[in-house]
């Protein structure tokens, strides 16, 4: 049920976190130097972030305008200089909004006859398409495997097969998911398994939607977590080509549904993902079978914020390490879970994350200054596709050729300490074995991602970063728990994920063991301080994709 937790009114902080007069808040209380990370304010930070009043921290909402304001405050308290636009703590992200107003009517006919399906039960749809009312009707479907072109890999789902103005059905994850090996690096998902790709590929071929089969393995997340982020607002940021880079419908079907209309397209749904693993397939038509769906939608531009502050580098102030993370979570939903509550609070997604930002922030004001300048950066509408990273990387407060590194923090763990710290996918970024050097030196342990197969490299604002070519990761838990070993840690993630991951029950608890965070958060801060205080420049490995982008700015570095 909806928890009233006791809250700090530090959001009340009025004129003191305006847009531009921010700045003026009171200078921090004295703090003692080299005063290490505190699990007491990481708590207070989490039980504030994540309580009920702040609604879920969903963008343009009430919540939003507490939790940005709290943040900010929060960076002045620490001893932080504003780092936003006009001189405040906010950068403005624009935004584009798109939420489905009332019913959504959708149904798929084949020759077995017509079905209706319901909108969150058979089928989640939405849209970020320029319209106000999305109407398709007997839209032929098209199956394209896992929809993919990669030409470097001599790999095209589309091959033969036309899909404009048609509907693509398309498989979740890489073709290597289930076998472990092939073109597409095993069990570890490539872009090509993202669903921002797949939606991406089809409007490129033209296509009116596109909808994924939804499988809770491949997807690494339930069919809970797909019916909710459908359930509120869409964003994207404001693009003058919106109606050529976005699907008029994007969504996701079941699997019991994707295996009845195969079956009614005398196909055997088994058989035909088998075939789609396999090099040389190419799509088709199932034959005899359409979809018609209709919905109106209420589009309107919002900005939202990125909060940013600074510590100014000793020496050498213009090169920049970036320390981010997420604040936003999902607001109040539509539909409320079994004991009736409707907010989504983000807790360990991602106020964990926050709160490490502010507390490291904290320590490095307390002590010496260190030679580079840090900029810590709280990014909105992750939850909608790492926009607010997106905008900063678009619109970068800090010249991005002389930005050192992003370190983006996520979901830190309330299931005890570990011995070890990870970071999310394979980056083949030097940054991985300079936080492997920095848990080895606090006698920890640096692990891979143990879950490749979910694609988390894609799934963070890191990535955004990455894509621009400035080297960054995604620092997350560990999973060999001091009391239960890698068995207890994974267990205690496949519990999170399955029943918490983007749904009301992702709340602070008083009872949470906060050793964890903490000693992660110390670990991020001493990377970071090795990152502030070095001269070196972090690099991509050969073989990275964000290799090449990142090499066209090495004049400015060198200078």
């Amino acid at each position: 049920m909806r928890r009233a937790l006791p809250v700090l009114l530090l959001v009340l902080c009025g004129a003191a976190c305006s847009e531009a007069g921010a700045g003026a808040v009171a200078a921090p209380p004295a703090a003692t130097p080299g005063a290490g990370i505190q699990a007491g304010n990481l708590a207070e930070s989490l039980r504030v972030l994540a309580s009920d009043e702040f609604e879920g921290r969903a963008p343009n909402t009430p919540g939003e305008e507490k939790a940005v304001r709290y943040i900010a405050e929060r960076f002045a308290q620490a001893g932080l200089q504003p780092a936003g636009d006009d001189g405040g703590w906010f950068q403005r992200v624009e935004l584009e909004r798109s939420l489905i107003s009332g019913p959504v009517w959708a149904e798929f006919a084949t020759a077995a006859g017509t079905r209706a399906l319901v909108q969150g039960e058979d089928l989640a749809v939405e849209t970020l398409y320029p319209t106000d009312h999305v109407a398709l009707e007997d839209v032929p479907l098209v199956f394209v495997g896992y929809g993919i072109s990669a030409p470097e890999l001599g790999w095209d789902d589309y091959a033969g097969v036309d899909v404009k103005d048609k509907i693509a059905v398309i498989l979740v994850n890489d073709p290597d998911f289930e076998s472990g090996q092939g073109d597409f690096g095993g069990k570890a998902m490539t872009y090509y398994g993202r669903w921002t790709y797949k939606y991406e590929e089809a409007a490129r071929r033209g296509a009116a939607g596109a909808l994924i089969v939804h499988e809770t393995a491949p997807a690494a997340y339930p069919w809970a977590t797909v019916r909710n982020g459908r359930n509120g607002p869409q964003y994207d940021i404001v693009r003058a080509d919106a109606d050529r880079y976005h699907l008029p419908m994007r969504g996701w079907i079941q699997r019991e549904v994707a295996e009845r209309l195969f079956r009614e397209s005398g196909l055997d749904f088994e058989a035909e993902k088998a075939r789609a693993q396999q090099r040389g397939f190419a799509g088709h038509p199932l034959q005899g079978a359409s979809a018609s769906m209709a919905f109106d939608v209420q589009r309107e531009r919002i900005t939202s914020r990125n909060v940013a502050g600074i510590l100014p580098g000793a020496n050498r102030p213009d090169e920049t390490v970036i320390l981010s993370g997420h604040w936003d979570s999902f607001g109040v939903i539509a539909d409320a879970d079994e004991s009736g509550d409707d907010i989504v609070n983000g807790a360990v997604d991602n106020a964990t994350s926050i709160a490490s930002l502010i507390e490291i922030a904290r320590v490095f004001a307390a002590g010496e200054r260190p030679a580079r300048s840090l900029l810590f950066l709280a990014v909105t509408a992750e939850e909608s596709g790492l926009l607010g990273a997106k905008y900063y990387a678009a619109h970068p407060l800090r010249p991005l050729e002389t930005t050192v590194a992003d370190l983006n923090i996520e979901m830190w763990s309330p299931d005890g300490p570990t011995r070890d710290i990870s970071s999310w996918g394979v980056g083949k970024v030097s940054l991985e074995r300079d936080l492997a050097e920095v848990a080895q030196s606090e006698g920890r342990a640096y692990s891979q991602d143990a879950n490749l197969e979910a694609g988390l490299f894609y799934r963070a604002d890191h990535f955004a970063f990455a894509q621009a070519g400035v080297p960054a990761i995604t620092i997350g838990p560990g999973t060999d728990q001091l009391d239960g070993g890698v068995e207890g840690g994974k267990a205690a993630r496949a519990k999170y994920f399955a029943n918490c991951y983007h749904q009301p029950c992702d709340e602070f608890d008083d009872s949470w063991d906060m050793r964890g965070p903490t000693e992660d958060t110390r670990t991020v801060w001493r990377l970071a301080e090795r990152l502030a205080n070095g001269s070196d420049w972090p690099s991509w490995d050969a073989g990275s994709e964000f290799r090449a982008e990142r090499e066209k700015s090495a004049a400015a570095r060198e200078r």
